[in-house]
């Protein structure tokens, strides 16, 4: 389906407002997915997958995680200076922050009078991977799909370099989609195993896919990127959206 001319709000948080871009078909009301990006923020490989999933059917929000530490609009580098602002702010912004942010963005959309649904969904990529994940302890959020998600087995993400979203993982909800590339340094395989079994022991309800592939496959950039795994991972983020969101 055809899409809307892409615009952004700056939405109201504890922490000040933040950018926040939007992307959504032509015509009618759809459910909506939080797409939390990498530490970039949104990059040309994040908008165009906002695009694509919103041709699916789907509302699309973009957050830029960053937003009390840049200017609106900023964009980081897939270079060592992007790299090198964008973890370290992954490590100065406080869990209690990423949190904050996700609660505005659910209010935000739950509490349109022309939302029909009851949930929406979280989407996220590396950082964004961790927060899609986190994210889903709201039980407003009904499913999310993870791609690669860092620091959740080590529980380092925020200020302090001391979450508890693995602790907490009992508490979710939603139906879980975790996709993992098998030669990702970030989160090695014992890292994987610990994740697995936490969430097999906390009865979640979850799916679990490794590719034989690196950190960031899925960015359509760069020599990482594995076209063939990304369109699996695709189809089942789609199935997972499709089925829980309608």
């Amino acid at each position: 389906m055809t899409l809307s001319e892409s615009d952004f709000i700056d939405l109201q948080t504890p922490t000040g407002d933040m950018r926040t871009h939007c992307f959504r078909p032509s015509t009618g009301l759809w459910p909506a997915v939080i797409l939390y990006s990498e530490i970039y923020q949104m990059t040309g490989p994040i908008q165009r997958l906002a695009a694509r999933l919103a041709g699916e059917g789907f509302e699309v929000l973009v957050p830029e995680v960053y937003h009390e530490y840049e200017e609106p609009g900023t964009v980081l580098g897939y270079d060592k200076e992007g790299t090198d602002r964008g973890n370290f702010l992954k490590f100065e912004k406080p869990v209690s922050s990423f949190d904050s942010d996700s609660r505005a963005l659910i209010h935000y959309l739950l509490n349109r009078s022309e939302y029909p649904w009851k949930g929406v969904g979280t989407l996220g990529f590396c950082l964004g991977g961790h927060l899609a994940f986190r994210a889903a302890l709201d039980p407003r959020v009904t499913s999310s799909t993870c791609f690669y998600a860092t620091d959740i087995h080590s529980g380092t993400l925020g200020h302090g370099k001391h979450d508890d979203t693995l602790s907490r993982s009992g508490e979710i909800e939603a139906e879980l989609l975790l996709i993992w590339g098998r030669q990702d340094p970030h989160v090695p395989a014992e890292g994987r195993r610990l994740i697995y079994d936490t969430l097999t022991a906390k009865g979640r309800s979850f799916q679990w896919h490794e590719f034989n592939a690196a950190h960031a496959f899925a960015r359509d950039e760069g020599i990482r990127y594995d076209a063939a795994s990304s369109r699996i991972a695709w189809e089942m983020t789609l199935e997972l959206f499709k089925r829980k969101l309608r």
